[in-house]
């Protein structure tokens, strides 16, 4: 996994969402730059397809990704300046989302909103020039901002507050940029309110890169659904759907993250487990048209047959389907991890199926500029409508 494929996948997401209720209310806010980049971080996030770090159960390019481009756009930066932002910044995020997983999840807190203020203002720290001083308040700054609640997944506050992070970031950078200054203690009571710890983004990296745990997305639905969604289909292939009761049995985390059952449109739909086993169980793997609604069938089998249980022995996003007494199918890891991490033809495939063809040799010219790849993806004024 390169950073220039997490960029590209990430990018085509923000393509295929753009016109998404959630994106088109954003591109309301206005057109300057932390209201682009929140209508950019919100387009992104919205179809819930964008790349996922297991580590720290968090979305690392849903904010930094926005924000690097649309400030390198403001200051006429090249994709070569925007991709060694958006790296740094996915890394120092990675850290912190790492050190509190899962005791921002387990407090209620949406942890790629949450720290996504402080990726997003790493990577504007390095295309604004700060010097480490004016880094670390750069930093801090963002974290004035820092929110975000798990409450609001299945529903548009979910990709929103993403977007709100993305936009916090560049605002804490720029103010940073402008002299502003806020105590070394706010770290401190970042770290005491959300009982999370707090990492110094400029602290040198243990171990190998994260981008080398990150993992593209093969459906758009909660990465904790994917096993399932495998497992299902894995059962569909070899012998339809199992007569009888159907159990899924998964992680204990990603019950809790995809904790749904009956669900009454789409986006509650992505956090279902027993909603996507029946669903696939039916008709195959979803995409993004599936979740347009409820289907009616799948909601009907999923009450009726479907039941979920945890087992702590397995791996997260790892799932059993068991049906009479047997396993019917088992997926160890889900296409797109790091295990099985998804082939260059297969991520090509993903972004035409997004954005056409639009984003062809979009990141291929570093020299190119920042601003014409937001074009590109239909990004750049991310106020006007479509």
């Amino acid at each position: 996994m390169s950073y220039q494929a997490a960029l590209l996948d990430w990018l085509a997401c923000a393509a295929g969402g753009r016109d998404e209720p959630a994106a088109r209310a954003a591109r309301a806010l206005g057109d300057g730059p932390a209201e682009r980049a929140i209508a950019a971080g919100t387009a992104g996030h919205v179809l819930d397809f964008d790349d996922t770090y297991l580590p720290g159960l968090a979305h690392l390019s849903a904010p930094t990704a926005p924000a690097a481009l649309v400030l390198a756009a403001e200051l006429d930066a090249t994709v070569g300046q925007a991709l060694a932002a958006y790296a740094e910044g996915f890394e120092a995020m990675a850290r912190l989302t790492a050190a509190n997983h899962p005791a921002l999840r387990e407090r209620g807190w949406h942890p790629t909103a949450v720290c996504g203020v402080v990726g997003a203002s790493v990577a504007c720290a390095r295309l604004l020039g700060l010097d480490a001083e004016r880094r670390a308040a750069a930093a801090r700054l963002a974290l004035l901002g820092a929110a975000g609640l798990h409450a609001a997944f299945g529903s548009d506050g979910k990709s929103l507050q993403v977007g709100i992070a993305a936009g916090g970031g560049l605002t804490g950078a720029r103010l940073a940029a402008a002299g502003a200054t806020v105590g070394e203690d706010v770290a401190a009571g970042f770290a005491a309110t959300y009982g999370a710890r707090w990492v110094d983004p400029a602290a040198a990296a243990d171990g190998a890169p994260a981008i080398a745990q990150n993992w593209i997305k093969a459906w758009p639905c909660c990465l904790q659904t994917h096993g399932t969604i495998e497992a299902a289909a894995r059962a569909r292939e070899r012998e339809g759907i199992p007569a009888g009761a159907i159990t899924v049995v998964v992680h204990p985390v990603s019950r809790q993250a995809a904790a749904r059952d009956d669900v009454t449109n789409g986006l509650e739909a992505k956090f279902s487990i027993p909603y996507l086993a029946a669903f696939t169980l039916l008709h195959g793997p979803p995409g993004v048209e599936d979740f347009r609604g409820v289907d009616a069938e799948a909601r009907a089998l999923a009450a009726q047959r479907v039941r979920v249980r945890t087992d702590a022995e397995l791996a997260e996003p790892e799932a059993r389907i068991e049906a009479g007494g047997r396993t019917v199918a088992h997926v160890e890891a889900a296409l797109g991890s790091p295990q099985r991490p998804m082939d260059a033809s297969t991520l090509a495939a993903k972004v035409h199926a997004l954005a056409g063809d639009a984003l062809d040799g979009a990141l291929d010219d570093p020299e190119r500029p920042a601003a014409a790849v937001l074009e590109a993806a239909g990004l750049a004024a991310a106020a006007a409508p479509r």
